[in-house]
């Protein structure tokens, strides 16, 4: 009886459906029925199979309630899968669109002209390759000018200059720390360049000319002992800041832009405070944050050995020339430890 009133129902329902989707409900039963007619235990579905439930998906809204055979995931996952392999082919057959990669020759004539011409930028190479006939855009120009290699005499004249003139050679920086309240403090230090020491530091909320100059008269209460002094190009450093340096008998150096390694000295204990204290701890406001710069400067002289320094230490650290047993004295709340023999 149950079946008879199903049978029913469902003949009704067949009179108002459109012949479009008895058509395509059709055809899926009769394909699901191929599967099942098989003489495999398992049904086993091929890569035809998987098209046609995949095509389906795409052009069919009611697919879903003729599937019968596997799940709806399944087919989406067929899709994904076949989404990837044909991105994998065209990889591997390295199909490429929009414009076509310039020849390793225009690269190299690119490279020469940004090295033999310092003050050239994109647009004038650009000018002087279309002279010559090359059909290329200015912002691929653009690209490989910053990709060139630059030229190394004006590297190695800096390096000589900062190793000859260390002694009389300082340096200043600012660096951010982010606080518990998602707050941005200002670190300002002053480094010597002959043995790493921080001649000065500070922290504020808002760093302007007027507290930089402050922060000068601090370190150097009489006059400067540095002749150079080096900074960057950083809109705080404003003329206030460079008649200050002058005023206290030094001659400020600024760095060219985008070139931090011109101040890596002080660059370099930005990334040893990072490193060694600020990546472990979290600021909570300006008091704070002065306390554990505190402590880290006091370890960065008297304790951590430097490379530059052929392992030795900004204070001067002893050697130890005792027989005893090695004890650790911890530094920074345990992050670090300093070694000393003991009789």
């Amino acid at each position: 009886m149950l079946h008879a009133i199903g049978f029913l129902l469902a003949s009704i329902i067949c009179l108002f459906r459109t012949h479009r989707n008895l058509w395509l409900e059709n055809l899926a039963v009769r394909q699901q029925l191929a599967v099942l007619k098989r003489k495999h235990p398992r049904p086993r579905l091929t890569a035809f199979d998987k098209l046609f439930w995949v095509l389906a998906q795409r052009y069919w809204p009611r697919w879903k309630q003729a599937l019968i055979v596997v799940s709806p995931e399944t087919v989406v996952r067929w899709h994904r899968t076949g989404f990837q392999m044909y991105w994998s082919w065209l990889s591997r057959h390295q199909i490429c669109f929009g414009r076509k990669r310039i020849s390793r020759e225009l690269r190299e004539l690119i490279c020469k002209m940004a090295a033999e011409n310092p003050s050239w930028g994109a647009p004038r190479i650009h000018g002087e390759l279309q002279m010559l006939g090359f059909d290329v855009a200015e912002r691929t120009v653009s690209r490989w000018v910053q990709k060139a290699p630059r030229d190394p005499g004006k590297r190695n004249r800096w390096k000589a200059f900062l190793k000859n003139h260390r002694e009389a050679i300082a340096a200043m920086d600012f660096f951010t720390v982010h606080t518990v309240t998602f707050g941005i403090l200002y670190c300002f230090f002053l480094i010597a360049h002959d043995r790493r020491r921080i001649l000065h530091f500070n922290v504020t909320r808002n760093p302007t000319s007027l507290w930089i100059v402050q922060q000068f008269r601090e370190a150097f209460p009489f006059k400067a002992l540095h002749k150079y002094l080096i900074l960057d190009r950083d809109k705080k450093f404003g003329l206030d800041v460079i008649a200050a340096i002058r005023a206290m008998g030094s001659r400020p150096k600024r760095t060219s832009f985008q070139s931090p390694w011109q101040n890596g000295v002080a660059e370099r204990w930005v990334e040893s405070c990072r490193r060694d204290l600020l990546d472990h701890v979290i600021v909570l406001n300006e008091r704070h944050l002065k306390r554990l710069l505190s402590e880290y400067v006091r370890y960065y002289h008297e304790d951590r050995t430097h490379l530059g320094l052929d392992k030795e230490t900004p204070g001067g650290r002893v050697r130890s020339a005792l027989d005893g047993r090695v004890i650790g004295r911890a530094r920074l709340g345990g992050l670090h430890h300093r070694y000393d023999r003991v009789a």
